[in-house]
């Protein structure tokens, strides 16, 4: 289309745009908050200045910069640029884009193709990228929030490269709040803290910042200055980036378990305040609780699990948000607990042995002998009452006869265990002594 019949945008049209999108980049050096990518020694500047690109997979949080970079990308390598989302395609989309990007290709030109959620797409849709890919149609860049690990195809992941976006820090929403100041020609009326304020409510994305400068620029009254109280008011506070079925969700809660594990008291809080401050299930943290205390406690303190059952029927009693306090005890004493995985390692290897060994017998003379049969053929023949031994501990051998004395379970000298161990050492003794 020429100049001549292209569509006329009036100014006051223009200033309606979105915040966001009127601070697009125009080039990737522009990008900012993903330098290791886009900075001059960065994988996509150095792709650009070899002239050759590859399929690549942008993996990255929201607002991150994952289509506008797509977009720059094409451009700057003078690749033809199609988009396309899987959310709103399906396969006859699909074959369409692809004979568009045959047809250039017959022309000299080949097309960069941008697939916004491209985890959104199945197996088999995801397969079909495959030709495409392999003959050179199309250079594939799919976007995705999810851990391409899980999420992708092994086939496709092959043949592309990916790419980690990281979520924006401080700085870099600072610069992005200096540019849209500039943009609007006036500051952003908030003091210095509420300003930090404002920046952590983004929780590292971009186009969040943008879009919450754009809501206290509408609200602010002449010559009025919020502090972190009135944005807090205006805002109404943005919900943390966090989907309860997917990575946030994974990813905070091995936080939260790795800090109970490192007896971390005060990191353990925040990453379970971060998960119900996001809306995540309390029952679903009580669980994870229990966990933690059967797993890394054990008996290095059994009271771990009483407490963390004790505060999960405590929420069950309360409800939200009183019963999040039980829940927090808990978290709290699993942390402060001595540490032991004792019980779970052997229990993991008394499993192996279990389905190693599964068909053998226990010994005859632990067996008991309702039939006059069965005592014939000696069960329980030589079976010692352990209470009528010495120490109530007769020393007997209650392994399979071909399988032999296996030690499972080795308690460390921590917590309770180490009362534990004093146990098992003087049974071992008796053990010896009397030749069981």
């Amino acid at each position: 289309m020429s100049d001549l019949f292209a569509p006329h945008v009036p100014k006051d049209v223009e200033a309606r745009r979105p915040l966001a999108d009127r601070l697009r980049p125009k080039t990737l050096a522009e990008v900012t908050g993903q330098e290791h990518l886009t900075g001059e020694d960065g994988v996509l500047a150095r792709m650009i200045a070899s002239g050759s690109l590859g399929s690549m997979i942008f993996w990255g949080p929201p607002g991150t910069g994952k289509t506008t970079v797509a977009r720059l990308l094409s451009g700057e390598a003078g690749l033809a640029f199609e988009q396309i989302s899987a959310i709103f395609s399906g396969v006859a989309d699909l074959k369409k884009v692809f004979e568009a990007a045959r047809m250039r290709r017959m022309d000299g030109r080949q097309t960069l193709l941008f697939v916004d959620e491209i985890h959104r797409f199945n197996r088999a849709q995801q397969d079909g990228f495959l030709p495409v890919m392999e003959d050179g149609t199309v250079i594939l860049v799919g976007a995705t929030t999810e851990n391409p690990s899980f999420e992708l195809n092994a086939a496709l992941l092959s043949r592309a490269r990916v790419l980690t976006f990281k979520p924006h820090d401080e700085e870099s929403l600072g610069t992005l709040l200096k540019r849209a100041e500039e943009v609007e020609g006036k500051p952003l009326p908030l003091d210095a803290d509420a300003r930090a304020s404002l920046i952590r409510m983004a929780d590292g994305d971009g186009r969040a910042v943008l879009t919450l400068a754009e809501e206290v620029w509408r609200a602010a009254r002449e010559g009025e200055v919020f502090d972190t109280e009135g944005l807090t008011r205006i805002v109404q506070r943005r919900a943390p980036v966090y989907d309860k079925g997917q990575d946030g969700h994974y990813n905070l809660i091995s936080a939260l378990h790795k800090s109970v594990r490192g007896s971390d008291p005060d990191a353990a809080l925040y990453y379970l305040c971060r998960m119900f401050d996001a809306g995540e299930d309390p029952l679903y943290l009580g669980r994870r609780l229990v966990r933690m205390a059967v797993e890394d406690i054990g008996l290095a303190d059994p009271q771990a699990l009483v407490i963390c059952n004790a505060a999960k029927d405590a929420y069950d009693y309360l409800g939200s948000p009183e019963g999040e306090l039980a829940l927090a005890q808990a978290c709290v004493y699993l942390a402060t607990a001595p540490k032991s995985n004792g019980v779970y390692m052997a229990y993991k290897s008394a499993m192996r042995a279990a389905k190693e060994n599964g068909s053998l017998l226990p010994p005859k003379h632990i067996l008991n002998a309702p039939t006059k049969l069965m005592k014939a053929e000696g069960y329980n023949d030589g079976y010692r009452y352990d209470h009528d031994e010495p120490d109530a501990f007769s020393g007997q051998d209650y392994f399979p006869e071909k399988m032999g004395r296996k030690t499972f379970y080795d308690p460390p000298e921590r917590g309770f265990e180490r009362e534990i161990r004093k146990r098992l050492d003087w049974w071992a003794k008796l053990r010896r002594e009397r030749g069981g």
